[in-house]
């Protein structure tokens, strides 16, 4: 009955049906013949997402709109604009920095690549060409769910259960995340020197860094509360998420003064609809994980996987490379309701650390929201810029490629991911 479930929902998909209602159709195709009361259903749906870590996810969202909202953007391209002075990819290097500012903020590629394009396409597209301005914004933007705090990691981290922390995999993603944005201005410097763009950007000067300084560091101070306060254990992510929901209003209200009460309603909306996407999602797939327990399929694909080989590093490639091809076909946030309680458990029985796995997991999935068919962030940005979707994955194409290499590299060398989170006692 679970591949009756799985053929429904996938012949769903494949014809437009939104994925959370293909879930639920597949879910309830395969309890009913089960024999199931289908009063089980709700019951499973109410269950999942009547959950009090899951909270910290629609109130991330609600801090990222009233950040933006506040004028945060202005004050950090002005200081990732003194940063970097006038180089070469001047202003896609301040893209970059923006937006790996912005990532500790947000926690969400999409939410930073809406807030970005609005506000950076217009000065792009004065040096560059309009596709490869949105590909630079959808990379920076892709750092959202890997440099904390991560609504993706809160998902990852619930769905798992006790096996790994939302302050361990928070603490995770901040080496491979600065990898990432280093590689991306690396990447930004060689093209904008072989294709001959202009100088852009402003002459360094220490003093004009101080004054920016100034200005951003009580944007930059949020994410500093927020997740250090996760990660010593003093709040919760769910507090941790309303105290940057206060804090965001105090900056927009008091310090920036751009927020206004006139805006709350639009934020909440904004942050309502997208929280809604995600628990319906979350709703319509515990059901199937439900069809998945009680065929025990969790436990078959776990001797299977085991009859095939006993090396762990092996499993954790056979994982990564379904994750590549599950990342161009399903959104991400269904893929982790789907996939993490059947293949955390298999890492924990082949002994892999459970954190170093959780963050491989997510960052697979990240990186496919920028791998066609499905890369979620090449239709905000198509949206944004007008530009067809193959010109973006095309001028695309060396920052996944970089991603990649970065997910390479944390599985050659594990204490990338790790050393960080066990120093610190996760």
């Amino acid at each position: 009955m679970t591949w009756v479930a799985i053929g429904i929902f996938l012949l769903l998909a494949v014809f437009g049906m939104p994925l959370a209602f293909a879930l639920g159709f597949g879910s309830l195709a395969a309890l009913y013949l089960l024999d199931f009361e289908l009063v089980v259903m709700p019951q499973r749906m109410m269950h999942a997402v009547n959950s009090f870590p899951l909270m910290a996810i629609p109130l991330f969202m609600l801090a990222g709109e009233l950040m933006v909202r506040a004028g945060i953007m202005d004050r950090l391209i002005a200081f990732a604009n003194s940063l970097i002075g006038r180089v070469h990819g001047g202003l896609a290097h301040v893209t970059i920095v923006s937006g790996t500012i912005l990532a500790s903020v947000s926690g969400a590629a999409v939410a930073s690549a809406s807030a970005m394009g609005s506000t950076l396409v217009p000065s792009l597209r004065k040096y560059y060409p309009d596709a490869y301005a949105g590909a630079v914004i959808a990379s920076a933007a892709n750092l959202g769910p890997v440099i904390p705090p991560s609504n993706a990691m809160i998902v990852y981290a619930l769905m798992a259960g006790s096996t790994v922390s939302v302050g361990g995999l928070f603490m995770a993603g901040i080496v491979p995340g600065i990898l990432l944005a280093l590689g991306f201005m690396g990447i930004a410097s060689w093209i904008s020197i072989r294709r001959g763009y202009a100088l852009t950007g402003d002459g360094f000067s220490i003093r004009n860094v101080l004054v920016q300084a100034r200005r951003a560091i009580i944007i930059i101070l949020m994410p500093v509360i927020v997740v250090g306060g996760v990660v010593g254990g003093i709040f919760t992510a769910t507090e941790g998420a309303a105290i940057a929901v206060v804090y965001s209003a105090l900056i927009g209200f008091v310090i920036t003064r751009r927020l206004k009460l006139a805006d709350l309603p639009g934020c909440l909306y904004r942050a309502a609809v997208t929280s809604a996407m995600v628990g319906a999602l979350i709703a319509f797939a515990a059901s199937v994980t439900f069809v998945f327990t009680i065929e025990m399929v969790p436990m078959a694909l776990s001797d299977w996987i085991q009859s095939m080989t006993q090396d762990p590093m092996v499993y954790v490639l056979l994982t990564m490379l379904l994750l590549i091809f599950v990342g161009m076909l399903i959104e991400s946030n269904a893929a982790y309701i789907m996939l993490v309680p059947l293949f955390a458990p298999v890492a924990v029985a082949y002994g892999i650390d459970p954190l170093w796995f959780g963050f491989l997991f997510m960052f697979n999935l990240v990186i496919g929201m920028m791998t066609p068919p499905v890369g979620v962030l090449y239709f905000v940005m198509s949206g944004i810029t007008k530009v067809p979707l193959m010109k973006l994955v095309r001028e695309s194409i060396p920052f996944v490629v970089w991603q990649f290499v970065v997910l390479a590299l944390c599985i050659v060398f594990p204490p990338l991911v790790t050393w960080l989170p066990k120093t610190l006692g996760f």
